[in-house]
Order: structure tokens, then C-alpha cells, then sequence
């Protein structure tokens, strides 16, 4: 059960943003049409329109790509939405994600304190939140507003915090003007200034990508290299951008190649991986943690230690502890709903009358392996309300299922991105992007994987590499798409012990 759609998932956010981080002309009412391309073949389409009327700038960015995971074609879309005062004051925004067969959409109005009042809308159930403008952060406006200030003389640089309403958090840019080249645009060679921009989130890696636009300021292609993947944008007629696409096999992107087969992995005491990146210049960032010990070498390897911890026998629940990243492990998030009423049962349904932690978190993952009963990869990626409801997925799916259950009997728990050897799956062999979860339990944090545990592998094991751990929520992928299909694997050492 192998992740494949954290790519899919976060390729859909980046480029929603990409097209806001340089300007277009301003005119009362404009619409732009983009060809999305991955390795060359065409996999959909993105729009572009600025709209200002009645002292507001409507800003929309809708990006809409078809991948196959397996011969199962899957059509995932976003779209945002930023309204602001012709001088760029934020009004409010809107996101939808239409994520295979779920959809999530988010509205938020912002008022003249600061304040914002949001709504979160899924399976027809709405949830009210709030939260303050962050400080200096603009929206598409605003970013236009300062491009224009700034020009495209060669060498200037400048930097912005950018609002996305795809994942509720500002990106910092930073913006560089390169020189003009001459561009291919689909069989049309332009004279177009380059500009490189460099976005990061905190605790995140950077994503570099380069843009080139006409003397208007407007873009005319754009290109980001996304978990090994070369992605561009090109812009086109309308009949082009929405015309028909290829077929991506998104599979054969997501396995990392094993240096040699690896027999038994379940009865592993530990494995230590000694990886490389795939360019010099290329930083590596894996996370340390109860499970796996990270070396990072100064010739750029890294060497990779996985140890599946043991839950601490007699370990009680709910967390009573005071360290905050350990209670931001307990509460409910967007994609993470462990206060819905539908979880909580299931959490109890699952628990019984047990009061050890570490039998708990067992009971949990044995319930989510038999729970979800169609492993769908129809599913661009569900919350754990929406896999609660509909009992289908993969591995994403089970792993927030898994975690917000945990959190709803008060069980520290996050879920974790990376990669997982298998030894046949689909006719690959080596290591597939996937998700697990983690909970904590005592003073450790224990691995669970309900959907190996479904499949009968057993569960979580030493196979399993962590790149990014969070809250379930698409931002918290980022750091896997930064890293994966950016390193390989040398030589793996397994420890039966």
C-alpha cells in the first residue's frame, strides 16, 4: 500500500502558487490559459483571471492535472481564490481541493482588525474557525503591486511572505531577475526575462522555480522540478490548455531503487541505509527520531539507522504531559478530525476497556486495517471524517485515520511521509513514497502502519524510511517532495540481532 498521491497532492498546492509569485498587466478583467507538463507530456491545464470591480481585485489561480497511479487514471484540482482592495489590503480567499473523489473547500473573510473567519466545508459538513492575518504577509495583489514596483533589471532581488489559501499558511519568497534567453514555447522561441524564485515553509526544505516573462510582466512559462520530477507550465490557447492530455504513469516515478533484494524485513531488529544525493549540490534533510537515527556526513551521504521502538509496557492514556510538540500531537486539525463524534466512537469501538497506551495504539491499527475495507486508489487524499464515512483509500488514508483515532482517546499521534521497501507491488521491487503513523506512548513514539497490517505485512518495521512527520494536513508534505527522488540508496545493512 504505497504512497503515491503526496506527490499529486502537493503538486496541485505548489502550482496554484506558482502563478502568483510574478506579476501579470492589470487590466479591469483578464483570463490566462496554461498546458501543465510533466517529463515532457502534457497532464493538464491551469487558469490564470484577475478581475477588478467595486474597488476589489478578484484574483483566481485553478490548476487541474490527470496522473494514472497503476493504470487508474485520477484528476485531482485547486483552485484559490484571493479578493483584496485595489491597494491590496486583504478581504478574503477561497480554496477548494477536489482531490480525486473528496473535495474540501475553505472560505475566509478577513476583517479590519485582522481577525479571520473561516469555514471549512467536507461531505456537506461545515466547521468554523479562526485565525489572525499574519503580520507583512500579501496576497496575489499585493505581490503584482510590488513586481511592478520592483521591474526586471537584471540582478535585482527582493523578498515577499506570500498567502496560500490552499494550506492556510504564508510561503516566503524570495525573488531574484535574471538575464533574458531565448525560450521554446511550444515550437515559438521568445525573448523572455528569467526569474528564479525560491519559496520555503519553516522547518521545510526550499522548492526553486524559474519563471519567464514578456516585457508586459506576464508569464509564459514556468518550471518546477517537484520529488524528481520535472514540471512545467506553458502558456497556450485556451483550446490547448484544455484539450486532451497524456497519460502519466505516476508509479514508476515513486520507487526508489534497492541496492539488493531484502529478505525478512519484518524480522529485522534494525537496518542502516547509507544514502547519497543525486546532485553534489543537493542537501539532504531526513529527520531523526525514536525510530531512526540520522548521521549526515560531510561529503553530503547520509547514513540512516531504522530501529522500531517498543511501547513502554504499563503506559497510561490520555497524555497528561506539558511539552507543546507533544500536545499539538493531541488535537484536532483539518484533515486530522479527532473531536468528530464518528471518530471518537470508532476510537472507543477499538480501545475497549483497555487502559495500557501501548495495547491501545495496537488496537487502533488492527481496527483501521480491517475498517477500511476498499483499498481505493481512486482517492486523491481523504480526511479521517471522510475515510470514516466512505471505508476506502490507501495508505494516506489509513494513516490519518490511525492518528486521529489515537488522538481521540487522547493519545498522542502524527502522521509520517517517506518511503517503505516491498518487495512486489505492481511489478516493482525497492523502496515506494508512503505513509504511516506514529503515536506517543511513555516517553517514545511508536510506529503503527495499519495499511502494511492490512496487506499482512504486519505493520510498521525497519523498512520504513521517515522524511516529514505532522499533522496529516498537505502542508506538512512538503519536506517529501523537497527530498523525494532526489537521493539514492547505496548499500543497506540489515541487523537480525
Amino acid at each position: 500500500m504505497l504512497k503515491r498521491h503526496i506527490f499529486s497532492v502537493y503538486l496541485v498546492l505548489l502550482l496554484a502558487g506558482a502563478g502568483v509569485t510574478q506579476a501579470q498587466a492589470s487590466t479591469s478583467s483578464e483570463t490566462e490559459y496554461f498546458a501543465v507538463f510533466m517529463e515532457g507530456r502534457k497532464v493538464g491545464f491551469a487558469i490564470q483571471s484577475r478581475v477588478v470591480a467595486e474597488g476589489k481585485v478578484t484574483t483566481t489561480q485553478k490548476v487541474s492535472i490527470t496522473i494514472s497511479r497503476v493504470d487508474v487514471p485520477i484528476t485531482i484540482v485547486s483552485t484559490e481564490t484571493s479578493i483584496e482592495t485595489t491597494d491590496a489590503k486583504p478581504l478574503g480567499f477561497e480554496a477548494v481541493q477536489e482531490l480525486g473523489a473528496m473535495t474540501m473547500k475553505v472560505t475566509g473573510v478577513v476583517d479590519k482588525q485582522g481577525k479571520v473567519d473561516m469555514t471549512t466545508t467536507s461531505m456537506g459538513i461545515e466547521q468554523k474557525g479562526t485565525l489572525e492575518w499574519p503580520n507583512g504577509v500579501m496576497m496575489a495583489e499585493g505581490l503584482r503591486l510590488l513586481t511592478l514596483k520592483k521591474g526586471l533589471k537584471r540582478g535585482t532581488e527582493y523578498s515577499a511572505k506570500v498567502f496560500s489559501a490552499g494550506i492556510l499558511q504564508a510561503i516566503g519568497t524570495q525573488i531574484r531577475i535574471g538575464p533574458k534567453r531565448n525560450i521554446n514555447l511550444l515550437g515559438r522561441v521568445v525573448a523572455l526575462t528569467e526569474v528564479t524564485s525560491t519559496c520555503n515553509m519553516p522547518e521545510s526544505g526550499e522548492i526553486i522555480s524559474t519563471s519567464y516573462v514578456d516585457d508586459d510582466l506576464r508569464e509564459q512559462k514556468i518550471i518546477m522540478p517537484i520529488a524528481g520530477i520535472q514540471v512545467e507550465m506553458l502558456a497556450c490557447s485556451k483550446e490547448f490548455a484544455l484539450g486532451e492530455n497524456d497519460v502519466f504513469e505516476i508509479i514508476d516515478k515513486m520507487f526508489i531503487a534497492s541496492p539488493k533484494p531484502l529478505q525478512d524485513v519484518r524480522k529485522a531488529k534494525s537496518i542502516t541505509y547509507h544514502i547519497s544525493p543525486k546532485q553534489e549540490t543537493e542537501n539532504l534533510t531526513i529527520p531523526s527520531g525514536d525510530n531512526q537515527k540520522v548521521q549526515q556526513l560531510q561529503d553530503g551521504r547520509v547514513i540512516v539507522m531504522v530501529e522500531p521502538a517498543a511501547a513502554a509496557k504499563g503506559a497510561k492514556f490520555p497524555y497528561k504531559g506539558t511539552d507543546s510538540i507533544i500536545l499539538q500531537a493531541t488535537k484536532p486539525t483539518r484533515f486530522v478530525q479527532s473531536d468528530r463524534k464518528e471518530i471518537i466512537d470508532l476510537a472507543n469501538r477499538a480501545v475497549g476497556n483497555t487502559k495500557d497506551a501501548g495495547e491501545a495504539i495496537r488496537k487502533i491499527e488492527a481496527f483501521v486495517a480491517r475498517y477500511i475495507e476498499n483499498k481505493s486508489m481512486s482517492v486523491g487524499y481523504a480526511s479521517a471524517a471522510e475515510v470514516a464515512a466512505s471505508k476506502q483509500g490507501d495508505c494516506t488514508e489509513f494513516a490519518v485515520l490511525t492518528a486521529a483515532m489515537c488522538r481521540a482517546v487522547g493519545i498522542p499521534a502524527q502522521v509520517v511521509t517517506g518511503v517503505a521497501y516491498v518487495d512486489d507491488w505492481a511489478g516493482h521491487r525497492g523502496f515506494g513514497g508512503h505513509a504511516w503513523t506514529q503515536a506517543y506512548v511513555g516517553d517514545k513514539w511508536v510506529g503503527l502502519d495499519s495499511a502494511f497490517k492490512s496487506a499482512g505485512r504486519g505493520g510498521y518495521d525497519a523498512g520504513h524510511i521517515a522524511l516529514a512527520v505532522g499533522n496529516g494536513n498537505p502542508e506538512d508534505f512538503f519536506e517529501i517532495v523537497n527530498t523525494m527522488g532526489q537521493f539514492k540508496i547505496d548499500t543497506v545493512d540489515i541487523n537480525k540481532d
